[in-house]
């Protein structure tokens, strides 16, 4: 595996994505499990954001603690499906920033397609992380990252839930400098581009439109 990916194989997050992958699984149960196993990966891509000590009053005595340096983190979901992980990374992070970037897979091709873009003016003094559930082809992320990249961020990570060997090699052969952080790399992709065992559309799951 590359050096730069990270598989959290806590418990908690290798059952709860035993239940996302189950196809009987409800669109309502499904949201939540999503949430549920973004905080848990989230807690492991934030475990290096910067900390600045503050001088703070307890019931007992005055001490120094620690909290975040700044309000420099931007969450980008890839629309759609995305927005699943959304949620769970707001709960861990309130104060972060978000950012969209809608891309499309072209059914041919498979081929990102960018319809469309918005991040904060200011993300180039920001660590952005991408949020995408399914890492299949790569070709989404990878154009997602491209895009950014432009921008000229701090640093950049990538987080999905399931992957592809193939979308790993994908992004790290464009992308080496971004870590990826996801639950799962599974066996393979199939001939429409679909992760094997995967866990089905995540979007189509998550919104009910299939």
């Amino acid at each position: 595996m590359p050096k730069n990916l990270t598989i959290v194989n806590h418990p908690l997050v290798q059952h709860k994505l035993t239940l996302l992958r189950m196809k009987e699984t409800s669109s309502a149960k499904f949201r939540a499990l999503m949430r549920e196993l973004s905080m848990l990966i989230g807690y492991q891509v934030t475990a290096d954001l910067p900390l600045m000590p503050v001088q703070i009053e307890t019931p007992m005595q005055s001490m120094q603690g620690q909290m975040l340096e700044g309000k420099d983190l931007v969450f980008v979901p890839i629309l759609r499906a995305g927005l699943g992980i959304l949620d769970g990374m707001l709960q861990l992070v309130p104060s972060a920033a978000v950012g969209h970037v809608g891309l499309y897979r072209d059914p041919s091709t498979l081929v990102a397609v960018e319809y469309y873009f918005k991040v904060p003016e200011d993300s180039a003094e920001r660590h952005l992380i991408v949020l995408d559930p399914m890492l299949a082809t790569g070709h989404s992320a990878v154009a997602a990252l491209h895009r950014l990249k432009e921008i000229g961020p701090k640093s950049l990570k990538l987080v999905c839930i399931v992957a592809s060997p193939e979308g790993v090699a994908a992004v790290h052969d464009e992308h080496p400098d971004v870590h990826i952080y996801t639950a799962s790399v599974d066996k393979e992709l199939n001939d429409h581009g679909y992760i094997l065992p995967g866990l089905g559309d995540a979007g189509d799951r998550l919104f009910e439109t299939r």
